[in-house]
């Protein structure tokens, strides 16, 4: 069986679905892979490295995904135009796994079920212990909050630690990170060892202990209905008006003393929370950074601006989309083993063919489209 391995056409991003050690892994399990000339150049992944690992390399997608069983992704495939769609050229029965943005864009299921492929979106994989090895929302969201401090510290005027010098002392930056999920923990993480005083501010409950285990001190709005706050997946709830009304005074308040806010919050599949208001900003002291890790979604700061840096009232508002794309090295090195545990937790070790179990919570859990129907119940009807 054969699995196909792109170059990403989408602007901006530089991750490869496949680094040469996955490959390697992947050939173990029984498979041919088929790699494009140039997949991995933007990650540093030479296709003599490929090439040494045992893969073939073909000049074009085309020739690439003309026989391929299983293509893998890192952005959704390319649906329109019809002369240039990905998904018309990948043979009817193939599966397809990446992250399909099956959530906010419902017409790639949509072709994928019409296409005849048996499509796998990753990003809906279940929040299970079994499935921590090929969580691809949490490792790279894990690199997305570290290069976050370290681009707020590349724009911001000031050095992050305290110095005592002889010609006097320049106090810690302070840092707020707004969302302490994965990317926001990761971000208190990276700005503590860099010296900040740092704060976190979650509407989940569960947060307060995570935060403070980092050292960090954590903001809270209403402990009480804070306990209410989150999905049986982990996620964040969207919380009623009351609670906001609360939210924007505490933040309001805690903002006006900070150097810098690291904006992670997202809500799956919604736009992200409108958690800094234009009027925040403009009460934040001059020279200060934010960072909004949100912005693709909507941004969490209401004057966020995609794949641009602004200053607005003084303040410097960073929105690099696809942070994970500027760490390509390592995060397509995560992103390939995570997809390399789902491809063998479909394949039969011993036979070294595919053996698909259904049932299976994480299969079904991830499966977004089959025998030309989308059928993940949070797509129907899309």
């Amino acid at each position: 069986m054969q699995i196909a391995v792109l170059k990403e056409r989408k602007p901006g991003e530089s991750r490869v679905a496949a680094t040469p050690d996955s490959a390697k892994r992947l050939i173990g399990l029984g498979f041919e892979v088929v790699v494009e000339t140039g997949a991995g150049e933007g990650a540093s992944f030479a296709d003599a490295q490929y090439r040494d690992a045992g893969a073939t390399l073909v000049k074009t997608a085309d020739e690439a995904l003309k026989a391929a069983d299983i293509v893998l992704k890192v952005q959704p495939p390319i649906v329109e135009p019809a002369g240039a769609a990905e998904v018309g050229k990948m043979k009817k029965g193939a599966i397809l796994i990446g992250m399909l943005s099956a959530l906010t864009e419902p017409k790639i299921a949509r072709a994928c079920a019409e296409a005849g492929l048996t499509a796998f979106a990753m990003e809906l994989l279940p929040r299970i212990t079994r499935a921590q090895s090929m969580d691809v929302l949490s490792s790279q969201a894990n690199l997305a909050g570290y290069k976050s401090v370290l681009d707020a510290a590349g724009e911001f005027g000031r050095a992050f630690p305290m110095m005592m010098t002889a010609a006097g002392t320049i106090p810690p930056a302070k840092v707020l990170v707004l969302g302490c999920g994965v990317a926001g923990l990761q971000a208190i993480a990276t700005a503590r060892r860099l010296g900040a005083v740092v704060f976190g501010y979650d509407v989940r409950a569960a947060s307060k202990q995570e935060v403070e285990s980092l050292g960090a001190k954590f903001v809270e709005v209403d402990p009480e209905a804070a306990g209410a706050a989150q999905t049986a997946g982990g996620y964040a709830k969207e919380m009623g008006e009351d609670y906001g009304k609360k939210q924007a005074a505490v933040l309001a308040d805690a903002l006006k003393k900070q150097d810098i806010a690291i904006c992670t919050a997202l809500i799956p599949g919604k736009a992200a929370p409108r958690l800094i208001t234009k009027e925040m900003v403009a009460a934040m002291k001059p020279g200060s950074v934010i960072v909004d890790l949100a912005v693709e979604a909507g941004g969490n700061c209401e004057l966020s601006e995609l794949d641009k840096v602004v200053v607005k009232h003084g303040v410097k508002i960073v929105g690099h989309g696809n942070v994970p794309s500027r760490l390509a090295q390592d995060a397509s090195m995560l992103y390939a083993r995570n997809l390399f545990n789902f491809v063998k937790l479909i394949t039969d070790p011993k036979e070294k063919t595919l053996k698909i179990d259904w049932e299976d919570e994480i299969v079904n859990g991830a499966l977004a489209t089959r025998d030309g129907s989308v059928v993940h119940p949070r797509l129907k009807g899309a």
